[in-house]
């Protein structure tokens, strides 16, 4: 966060940008934080930290634990749920998710391409789900998951370029790294209908994911099931369920007015 402590060294941050480089902090570490811990993660002074600390928790963006550490407040979650792409597609699909839930057992999400990566907007599982690393509300790679790699499969080119351009994290022994593999397995996607993702975030779970597509064809969201095991042959039983409530979704979003408002909106320019 050096620039942010040179920017405001040169009194070049607005107040917003204040605000959201403390949010940024609290986003990233998704956990409670204390004064000082915030002002290093942004490199803000401590004064205008706890200035806008203390502002943001009157407000009910934030609040504080017992141990006096700041986290994430309802009022702010409230705002993030009247987000369209979220509230509106989640609330269309939670029947079918629930279903697929019903039908695999397993680890069942909802995720929407931002950019360029992947969130899951919503998580089903139960006790006997295999444990992973993401849960709703987390953005992930699109290229280790089963979820990313539909959505970026169906994404503009140069989209897919700048991800492949792009170091990636290795989670498992199993991640694909290589670009050419990639873009091998982003035209399986295309060609499959839908997208296996074999241990590459979790070393002992494997996803099948499908697209849900507006009426138009375009593709606004993906739905996948993990379950424990390894190749096709752990979720080769779950891929007919998958497909069916990818289909679903996408036919209640159609019923639905303007579904175009859940549609992946082109990033704003930094410029």
């Amino acid at each position: 966060m050096a620039r942010i402590a040179q920017d405001e060294a040169a009194g070049a941050l607005s107040a917003s940008q204040k605000v959201f480089a403390i949010l940024d902090a609290l986003y990233r570490t998704r956990r409670p934080m204390t004064l000082s811990a915030i002002a290093r993660a942004t490199g803000l002074p401590l004064t205008t930290v706890h200035r806008l600390l203390g502002e943001l928790t009157a407000w009910g963006g934030l609040e504080r634990d017992k141990r006096g550490r700041y986290q994430i407040g309802l009022h702010m979650w409230e705002l993030g749920w009247l987000a369209p792409r979220s509230t509106g597609l989640v609330d269309t699909a939670l029947p079918f998710l629930e279903d697929l839930y019903e039908a695999t057992h397993g680890n069942v999400r909802l995720g929407v391409r931002e950019g360029n990566e992947a969130i899951f907007i919503s998580h089903i599982s139960g006790h006997g789900s295999v444990p992973l690393r993401t849960r709703a509300a987390t953005r992930v790679p699109m290229t280790s998951t089963g979820v990313g790699l539909v959505l970026l499969a169906h994404a503009p080119d140069a989209v897919v370029d700048e991800v492949l351009d792009q170091d990636r994290q290795r989670y498992t022994s199993y991640t694909v790294m290589d670009s050419p593999t990639v873009r091998r397995m982003l035209a399986d996607v295309k060609k499959n209908g839908y997208a296996i993702c074999d241990r590459q975030m979790t070393s002992d779970a494997v996803s099948v994911a499908a697209p849900i597509r507006t009426l138009t064809g375009e593709v606004v969201a993906a739905v996948s099931v993990a379950v424990q095991g390894s190749g096709l042959q752990a979720v080769k039983r779950h891929i007919p369920a998958v497909l069916m409530a990818a289909r679903g979704i996408s036919r209640s979003l159609d019923r639905m007015p303007d579904p175009s408002r859940f549609a992946v909106r082109p990033q704003a320019s930094s410029a």
